[in-house]
């Protein structure tokens, strides 16, 4: 089996500070909670920039700032958000690919998000993935609901979206796909042979489906976008925490963590 890599979520667009106090905001803030998470067995970190009174922003500025920020503490892979928050035109959301990441996120269908809607038409599908394209970044495609694996085949066949893909299942957000094993052992068998991918459960969702992944051979998500917690009621301490616990749980399973150089090879990068 390959070795497993774990994502960090370090941000997300919704959690606050009255939610969760320990989640970084500051560019050096995320830098230093990506590090932490590097140093935890963490080889991607996916990041949501915040403005310095915490509003969710795509500013490419700021963006490049954290990018360079956590270049200098490590090499774990950087890759942004493409999703942003629900209000963010699609002009906002793509800035930070104009940074060239290593990777970056790319949504492949609309679905409810909570009480919001998460919007990706078929134009802002194509676009995002074409401009992802042109500036050698590796899409990670999120998955909300079964159709989107679809959408994302769609990209292949007009040649914006190279083979294998990496996919990342997004599941137990109110209006989406469940957080159940039987979904995610359907997601699984639903890509093509050859392809990747990772889960990642929201809320007390994240460490039932990190476990199966791990079992399974798939890649494991966690962190503050996802869940603050540690357990029920305790909230954790920080995203390297959550980190860890994965690293601790694969290596007890007989699974090694990949390095970020080992990620960069299971998932086809550079190539």
């Amino acid at each position: 089996m390959e070795k497993l890599i774990i994502t960090a979520c370090l941000t997300g667009a919704e959690v606050t500070r009255e939610i969760q106090p320990n989640l970084p905001i500051t560019p050096d803030e995320i830098a230093e909670a990506a590090y932490e998470a590097w140093k935890a067995g963490a080889s991607i970190v996916h990041v949501h920039a915040r403005k310095a009174d915490g509003t969710p922003t795509q500013d490419m500025e700021v963006y490049r700032e954290i990018k360079e920020k956590i270049a200098r503490k490590c090499d774990v892979i950087f890759q942004p958000s493409t999703g942003g928050a629900v209000w963010h035109s699609k002009e906002e959301r793509i800035q930070p690919v104009y940074l060239k990441p290593e990777m970056a996120s790319l949504s492949t269908g609309t679905c409810n998000f909570g009480p919001d809607v998460f919007m990706n038409t078929e134009e802002y599908i194509e676009t995002f993935a074409g401009i992802m394209k042109e500036n050698g970044v590796k899409p990670e495609i999120e998955i909300f609901e079964r159709g989107m694996i679809d959408n994302a085949l769609k990209l292949v066949k007009k040649g914006l979206l190279a083979m294998p893909i990496h996919f990342d299942f997004v599941m137990g957000v109110p209006g989406a796909i469940p957080g159940e094993a039987r979904d995610l052992v359907y997601l699984a068998n639903s890509i093509p042979a050859g392809c990747t991918w990772t889960v990642a459960g929201i809320g007390r969702a994240e460490l039932p489906l990190a476990v199966m992944a791990i079992v399974m051979g798939g890649h494991v998500r966690v962190g503050f976008e996802d869940n603050v917690f540690y357990s029920k009621g305790v909230l954790a301490e920080s995203n390297a925490q959550l980190v860890a616990r994965i690293a601790r749980i694969s290596k007890e399973c007989g699974r090694e963590v990949a390095t970020p150089a080992e990620a960069r090879k299971i998932l086809s990068m550079g190539q």
